[in-house]
């Protein structure tokens, strides 16, 4: 049938609107991924005919050369969601040889105006996409949804396999839109550390924690917001869960929490929901088909063992024996599943047969908690015999992994002593196909996992074993090809796409660095590790937590037998670049970058002397070293780097960086301009390149310093929209320390400087946000100063500027902030860029007094400052010099003196009149109009 977009296919309880590639079930969106829906969709144009694989690869991956297994895992993801097999129906079959068809009875319907227009908004939050459908807890997931806004914090408890995490997740689904702020899910399954708590969850609220008290940062940062923390699988950190519960329920009055563990976590304001296992019919009962299908254990085995095998039917006859295997098994979910996926292979009689055996004399009558663990255990004991050698092989390597992983990174684990490369497909299949490992189907990729209940079971054979050490190793050794597959994609994939393929790396990078850096003996691989992987931490924003590894790493070089001069040259940039996020232009920073360009010399590493240099460089301009940064940048001119045009072109840039701040504004805007027409001429306008010591957007920084030359210049509203510009594509990349580079430094203090404070205020919060997601302290301390006079904070409430840029940037806001310490710096030349500003804010603290010996001194200074301020080429400090000095000579009765000095300054403007310097201007020189005859 032909589906046109204003229609809607209809069949069981599911509505399909192709126009808007929305699945509804019942009235609650049905959230497939990208490439199921196209499946979906073409199966339903052909409802009831054969559509061949061919085809359907064709279609879904028209630019892709795919295999069949990705149909395959696709295939069966979209299955699993429709609930393919629940009480007999059946909805896609394969046609064997041939393909798959459609063979559900299903209606075409106008799709009408009955559909919410907000019912695909499916944004706010990180829940995964429903794998499986819920079966035999809605009842339950409705009064978790009622309870919760009342509730606030409930834990649901209940032993391993019993469906916590599936009853958590559907809740929290049925609940998006419901919270102003979004849902957040956090899974502790992958880590071990009760420490890590509080960083784990700061990463999926996309948060840097700064001090020594995370739980008060992370109140701190909750305290306004209405969301939704779904905390998956505390059972193994009660005591830090419970601990964070009750912090954030007291300082955050609009969170919610909604929690899964094996045991309650015996917290303030804990309501304990638990789960039991599924409907079993009781022993007594004589019941038809219909009447068991009612069961909720038996809907679930029943649909897991159509999903797993074509063909299977339940008969009458086969009926007694599927309700004695599942009261066997208690009726735990995943206990079923184990079983329902060997029923293709020993057919029911089989199956029952072997649970018999297997659980011997365990009881399956009213079974208590305890009983309900052991089981699960004895049924994984079980699927775990019937495995060949190989696949208990696998499974017990894979246990290895914290996170999601493809086939290939498997292979890569997995082969070795007993196992062929060849053997690792035809395994996880099996593992797969029998229950033990899921599928996460992603639109571009195939990722396979183990449920927290396998993996602890894989983990604990392997250990058991003799192969933990050698599977460690081969897991580093995959950690590393990932991250050096990282490493050079950083540069030539755009930065989402970058995060999707590597970010599920980081709990098993976390695992190898952890083991790795604290096992006795070689630390060769962990180190190395910890060098190439650089770009992961600071696109995740886990800077401090990175530094720590970092450190670690360098010890135990030192201490090595023959430590290794470019592995030391990278983890001393990679601790330049975190301490001058975290700390700024502190000893310690310096000293990195300098270790970091002598081992580059010493290596003869090229590029990594241009890291260490710029790195360095950066420290010295962000503490005022103007003159400094300035030979530095010469430094470049002997590397030799001309027939390079990407490292030549970010060299210039530094070029213009430093020309800017040394206060020669003229050869600065020369150099801004070619640089940015090299740029748009080599396609790189909007290229991320990441080859220098504090890792900005390229196209960012050189808009950024160009915004601020245009406005010294005197060219405001030209200024504000290349600050723009820069922040547009900053944003448009989404690329933290370039978001807070380019606020920090053009748009928060241009929009200021041109009296739009609205905008200036708006622009200042986003600072505040992004410098506290993204651990960029520097910059977080230098917006707290900004408030002081943009968001007329409290001046007591923020220390003032220290030294370095920052203050003099604070002088051009609050001419009040100058000091004897600026003074002289200005005096001598260090201010550079500011030197002119400096001197008028001193001028003007001594024409306060009035007095007749301060007002010359005063005047003394403002002529020195417009001297500056000309020959550096900054009309702006031209025009507030002028303008200090013309009501000094106002104030004195030289009013012809005054106009005929500020009005050539003024007439120089070409824009911007309507900004608050020049609007000032334009009504003394009205003043000293009228005292000046005509």
């Amino acid at each position: 049938m032909t589906l046109a977009p204003e229609q809607a296919v209809h069949f069981g309880p599911y509505r399909i609107y192709p126009g808007r590639r929305l699945a509804m079930e019942s009235e609650r969106p049905l959230r497939l991924g990208r490439r199921a829906m196209d499946i979906l969709l073409i199966l339903l144009e052909h409802a009831g005919k054969v559509v061949s694989k061919q085809d359907l690869m064709a279609q879904v991956w028209p630019d892709s050369v795919v295999e069949e297994i990705n149909l395959r895992v696709h295939m069966a993801a979209l299955r699993k969601a429709l609930g393919d097999g629940q009480a007999g129906q059946r909805y896609i079959v394969t046609v064997a040889q041939r393909g798959y068809s459609f063979v559900a009875p299903c209606s075409l319907e106008h799709s009408g105006q009955g559909l919410h227009s907000d019912a695909g908004k499916l944004s706010g939050h990180n829940l995964p996409l429903r794998s499986t459908r819920l079966i035999g807890r809605q009842v339950l997931v409705d009064n978790l949804v009622a309870q919760l806004p009342r509730q606030r914090f409930i834990t649901l408890v209940g032993p391993g396999g019993i469906g916590k995490t599936t009853v958590a997740l559907r809740v929290a689904e049925q609940l998006i839109g419901h919270y102003r702020d979004g849902i957040r899910l956090l899974d502790l399954a992958p880590i071990n550390d009760p420490a890590m708590v509080c960083g784990h969850l700061a990463t999926v609220l996309e948060l840097s924690l700064h001090d020594s008290e995370p739980m008060n940062s992370l109140a701190t940062f909750l305290r306004e917001r209405h969301m939704l923390l779904v905390i998956d699988n505390c059972e193994h950190l009660i005591d830090s869960v419970a601990l964070l519960c009750e912090s954030l329920l007291r300082g955050a009055p609009q969170v919610h929490i909604l929690a899964t563990s094996r045991e309650s976590l015996r917290a303030e304001g804990e309501y304990v929901q638990r789960l039991e296992s599924l409907d079993c019919p009781p022993p007594i009962a004589v019941l038809d088909h219909t009447q068991a299908l009612g069961f909720s254990a038996l809907q679930l085995f029943v649909e897991r063992a159509m999903a797993n095998h074509d063909s299977f039917e339940l008969t009458d006859a086969q009926l007694p024996l599927v309700i004695d295997i599942c009261r066997r098994l208690d009726g735990i979910p995943l206990a079923l599943e184990l079983a329902a996926a060997q029923v293709a292979n020993l057919g029911l009689q089989g199956l029952l047969t072997q649970l018999q055996q297997s659980f011997g004399r365990l009881t399956h009558s009213n079974p208590t908690t305890l009983g309900r663990h052991q089981t699960l255990r004895t049924t994984l004991d079980w699927s775990f015999n019937l495995l060949n050698a190989c696949e208990q092989t696998c499974l017990r390597r894979l246990g290895i992994f914290r996170g999601g992983f493809t086939l290939e990174s498997a292979a890569a684990v997995i082969v070795g002593e007993h196992i062929e490369p060849s053997e690792v497909f035809g395994s996880i299949t099996q593992l797969v196909a029998k229950s033990l490992l899921n599928v996460d189907v992603g639109d571009e990729a195939v990722f396979y996992r183990l449920l927290d209940t396998t993996r602890n079971y894989a983990l604990e054979k392997l250990e058991q074993s003799a192969e933990l050490p050698a599977t460690r190793d081969r897991h580093a050794q995959r950690c590393l090809v990932l991250m050096q597959q990282a490493q050079n994609d950083w540069e030539h994939i755009p930065t989402g796409q970058w995060i999707e393929r590597y970010a599920r790396s980081l709990e098993d990078l976390r695992a190898a660095l952890d083991w790795g850096l604290s096992a006795p003996g070689p630390h060769a691989l962990a180190i190395r590790l910890t060098a190439t992987s650089t770009p992961l931490w600071q696109e995740l924003s886990l800077l401090n937590e990175y530094g720590g590894y970092v450190r670690k790493a360098l010890t135990l070089l030192d201490a090595a037998p023959e430590p290794c001069p470019r592995l030391k040259m990278l983890l001393k940039l990679a601790l330049g670049s975190t301490c001058y996020h975290a700390q700024g232009g502190t000893a310690q920073t310096v000293e990195a970058f300098v270790s970091a360009r002598a081992l580059a010399i010493h290596c003869n590493d090229v590029a990594g002397q241009l890291r260490a240099i710029s790195g360095h460089l950066a420290v010295n301009l962000s503490c005022g070293h103007y003159q400094m940064a300035l030979e530095q940048s010469e430094q470049f001119d002997r590397l030799g780097l001309h027939n390079d045009a990407a490292l030549s072109l970010s060299t210039h840039r530094l070029r213009v960086l430093t020309l800017h701040f040394a206060g020669d504004q003229q050869r600065a805007r020369i150099n801004a301009e070619e640089v940015i027409q090299r740029m748009a001429h080599s396609g790189h306008l909007n290229r991320f390149t990441h080859g220098f010591g504090v890792q900005y957007d390229q196209s960012v920084a050189a808009l950024t310093i160009l915004a601020r030359i245009l406005w010294i210049q005197g060219h405001p509203e030209q200024a504000w929209r290349t600050a723009r510009q820069a922040l547009d594509v900053a944003l448009q990349i989404n690329h933290g320390t370039s978001i807070c580079y380019t606020l920090a430094l053009s748009g928060c203090l241009i929009a200021h400087y041109n009296g739009d404070n609205q905008t200036a205020r708006e622009l200042l919060r986003l600072l505040l946000e992004q410098a506290q997601k993204h651990s960029v302290l520097l910059f977080y301390t230098w917006a707290r100063h900004y408030a002081q006079v943009i968001d007329g904070a409290d001046a007591q409430a923020s220390s003032r500027p220290g030294a370095g840029l920052i203050k003099e940037i604070m002088v051009t806001l609050d001419s009040g902030l100058v000091d004897d310490d600026l003074l002289q710096r200005a005096e001598t030349g260090a201010a550079g860029w500011s030197t002119a500003e400096i001197l008028r804010a001193r001028a003007n603290a001594l024409l306060a007094a009035d007095c007749p010996v301060k007002n010359c001194t005063a005047e003394t200074l403002l002529i020195k400052a417009l001297n500056i301020a000309k020959a550096q080429g900054a009309l702006a400090w031209e025009l507030r010099s002028a303008t200090s000095l013309a009501r000094l000579w106002q104030r004195q009765g030289r009013y012809r003196q005054a106009r005929d000095l500020l009005s050539p300054v003024y007439q120089r403007f070409t824009e911007g009149h309507a900004t608050p310097d020049l609007v000032a201007v334009q009504r003394l020189l009205a003043e000293l109009q009228g005292h000046v005859p005509g």
